[in-house]
């Protein structure tokens, strides 16, 4: 009954449409900067000891954003923001899309000629405007107030929530400079999500070996054993429910957050697409790692590039998803050389952060033996994903063919599921080079003859002869 409710509210908020929202979204960020702007000029006002109606900047009531729609001021009342805290979070957001606005702080003080240091911010390469620094926010909610100035400094420090989340994050451009000399800026990767509401998708690079997998199939099209789709569910189960278990029911105390699951089974078994459905079917982005990229031939520079995909998993809830890792995860080797030794260690950087990780990992091997047995006592599952049967591999072929262009009604498909055993992975290149070779000679049907010497040429591909 919870689960038929919950569909029910997910589908009647679904009743706007994404241009409505987006639109209420930008409304509620608009109305947050004029606030900002009316509270800057009076906190200037007041600095200066210039005629302004305020006594103090607590007298301009923040906007209403009662029953808004949109992320911003979803973010604000999840949180429960209190002003100084929605103050803090549009002048970090203030760079990324009006910038001008901040052109009120570039004022100099004639006394010194330069710029007046209580308002912090930086002037960096690339950009005309002035960037805001802790000390900008400091000024922007305290202004030469020591007693309030000191009473906010573990907000903004480290308390405020948009920090904790790493939505704004406290870099210096030097080591050895003052806290408040950090940028104070929402992080690029949140600026797309709080302005137009679109998730942050990161970008595959060296310095970021990770890639987003998804799929256009269902459940329905994951063809396997009834003991696997049962422990598929225990992991949507725990991304639903996990927090319940761990908070409410407080056995946070005793349990780890997150959980590990070891998927196994040769290739094309269907790991990878159970992977993506699970980010699928649970609202979550899945990441695969890319664990050739991960071993750098610098010291340092794994656990630096793995510190990125974790911490950004972290933030964004993502599922990780490690293929073929028992190559990096199998049986650690023995220590003969330098290379050994931190080889072995970059596998145990990595074996710490994903026991640590408070999310979902996957990690997927052709052979459940191959991993280490000091880890795989860490996982809260192992799933076996087996080659498909006979009747597994019919199913998989009759779903298998584009409707425009079908298996021949002649074809004896339960011959061809009875005597070639192939995997799942193995039929889908074989439909793509029948269909090709059928659409090239404008075919209304795939014949039985084209499939069978497909099928024996991607077994002759794996080394297979058949006579």
């Amino acid at each position: 009954m919870e689960k038929q409710i919950v569909i029910a509210e997910n589908n009647s908020m679904k009743k706007s449409t994404e241009k409505d929202i987006s639109d209420h979204n930008a409304e509620v960020i608009a109305n947050e900067l004029s606030w900002l702007s009316i509270v800057l000029q009076t906190r200037l006002e007041l600095h200066f000891k210039q005629e302004t109606p305020y006594q103090s900047i607590q007298e301009l009531t923040p906007p209403d954003i009662t029953d808004k729609e949109g992320v911003y001021a979803a973010f604000i009342q999840k949180h429960k923001l209190k002003v100084a805290e929605r103050l803090l979070l549009i002048l970090a957001l203030v760079p990324h899309i009006q910038p001008e606005l901040l052109d009120i702080l570039l004022t100099k003080n004639k006394d010194y000629d330069r710029r007046y240091s209580e308002f912090g911010g930086l002037l960096l390469e690339g950009h005309l405007g002035l960037i805001p620094t802790a000390e900008t926010a400091m000024f922007l909610i305290a202004g030469d107030d020591l007693q309030k100035r000191l009473q906010y400094h573990t907000l903004i420090t480290q308390d405020f929530v948009a920090i904790r989340k790493g939505i704004i994050s406290l870099s210096r451009t030097k080591g050895n400079n003052p806290l408040l000399s950090s940028i104070w800026m929402i992080v690029n990767e949140y600026v797309e999500y709080l302005v137009t509401g679109k998730p942050y998708q990161a970008i595959y690079s060296p310095d970021f070996p990770a890639q987003r997998i998804h799929t256009k199939l269902s459940w329905q099209d994951l063809i396997i054993s009834r003991s696997t789709a049962h422990s598929l569910q225990e992991i949507r189960d725990w991304v639903t429910y996990g927090h319940t278990v761990l908070e409410e029911l407080e056995l946070g105390k005793r349990l780890k957050p997150g959980y590990k699951s070891l998927f196994f089974g040769p290739p094309g078994t269907g790991k990878s697409m159970a992977a993506a459905l699970l980010g699928k079917s649970t609202d979550r982005q899945v990441y695969r790692i890319d664990l050739s990229m991960t071993v750098s031939k610098y010291i340092g520079e794994t656990e630096k590039n793995l510190a990125k995909v974790f911490d950004q998993a972290q933030q964004h809830d993502w599922i990780l998803f490690f293929d073929e890792a028992d190559s990096l995860f199998g049986q650690r080797t023995q220590v003969s050389s330098a290379n050994d030794r931190y080889g072995n260690q970059e596998i145990g950087y990595l074996l710490q952060r994903i026991e640590d990780f408070p999310g979902v990992v996957i990690l997927a091997s052709n052979l459940k033996d191959n991993i280490d047995d000091a880890f795989t006592r860490r996982f809260q599952s192992m799933i076996e994903f087996t080659m498909p049967g006979a009747e597994e591999r019919y199913q998989l072929w009759k779903q298998s063919f584009a409707k425009k262009l079908p298996l021949d009604k002649n074809a004896d498909l339960w011959h061809i599921a009875e005597n070639y055993e192939i995997s799942g992975g193995l039929m889908m290149n074989v439909v793509r080079k029948c269909t090709l070779q059928a659409v090239t000679n404008n075919g209304k049907t795939i014949t039985q003859q084209s499939l069978e010497i497909a099928i024996r040429q991607e077994l002759q591909k794996e080394g297979i002869i058949l006579n």
